[in-house]
């Protein structure tokens, strides 16, 4: 028993229908990290593609070091760090938020650069035309640039959201029962793996066709000639 369900073990599709509801409860656990952690990634991503972009070197180096810090380091050693050495420090997280903060500070060093091409993408005769009309920095970047740079990342940061979903799994390591450790615990009790970690891979399916297909119907939504801005 696990989560209050039962499963039958009399033939392989009542076995399969018996663990579903309890596999759909790790795939919501999955999604959720996902969804987290992915927004995680964005936000801090933009931060640190704005920090390496600054003209000042002792604001752009620290930045440019770090993200390079993160992007080759392994992301279990980047969670262990956060889920064992920070409660050493006084600072204990549950499971699922270090499992996702993990996943988004991880990522953001992949979209810091996904946001750098997209910045760099868009013409230099954009940011003359804004000093022209005397615009402030801040306003280029937000009405003029942003708009402009979005189009161009949907496609890169569409591939990230699906491989932050499929590592979602490295976060059973600190107990987190999203849908791969589920199946990992139904099958250790009933010692029939076969089934669960099939349905596992034809749900993981499912959502990462799901996620490519909403990325593709962004990407053709969105004007390629920037976001018009009211």
């Amino acid at each position: 028993m696990l989560f209050g369900f039962e499963w039958d073990l009399s033939s392989p599709a009542t076995y399969a229908a018996s663990i579903l509801p309890i596999l759909l409860i790790g795939m919501w656990v999955t999604i959720q990290a996902t969804v987290i952690g992915f927004a995680v990634a964005l936000a801090l991503g933009l931060i640190w593609a704005v920090l390496k972009a600054a003209p000042f070197r002792v604001i752009s180096w620290p930045a440019s070091l770090m993200t390079e810090f993160i992007r080759d380091t392994p992301l279990l050693v980047q969670l262990f760090f956060l889920y064992y050495v920070l409660p050493e420090y006084g600072i204990v997280l549950p499971a699922f938020m270090t499992g996702t903060l993990a996943l988004g500070i991880q990522y953001s060093a992949y979209t810091s650069e996904v946001y750098r091409a997209g910045i760099e993408a868009v013409a230099k005769d954009q940011h003359e035309a804004a000093r022209a009309l005397n615009l402030s920095a801040s306003r280029t970047f937000t009405h003029i640039v942003v708009p402009q740079a979005v189009p161009r990342i949907v496609p890169a940061m569409g591939n990230y959201l699906v491989s932050i979903m499929k590592d979602v799994p490295v976060l059973s390591v600190v107990t987190v029962l999203e849908m791969l450790n589920v199946a990992k615990i139904v099958g250790d009790r009933t010692f029939n793996y076969l089934v669960p970690l099939s349905m596992v891979g034809g749900l993981y399916l499912v959502m990462t066709l799901v996620a490519s297909a909403g990325v593709r119907l962004l990407d053709g939504w969105l004007p390629k000639q920037g976001i018009p801005l009211k």
